[in-house]
């Protein structure tokens, strides 16, 4: 049976009842990030000065 790879991977994360985590995505290369605090959280695009995805290539677990 084949290893299933993962779709996302989590580069970064701080805190744990209330915390932030940079999170990629391993098809497209976009940063995400998401912003826990108890039971709520909210996960947005990364964007650059332009307004553009920044894109992280290579993603290697």
């Amino acid at each position: 049976m084949a290893k299933r790879e993962k779709r996302f991977v989590w580069l970064e994360s701080e805190g744990v009842l209330k915390g932030t985590a940079i999170i990629v995505d391993t098809k497209t290369g976009v940063n995400y990030l998401l912003v826990q605090s108890g039971y709520a959280g909210g996960l947005t695009p990364l964007i650059d000065e332009n307004g553009k995805p920044i894109v992280t290539k290579n993603i290697v677990e």
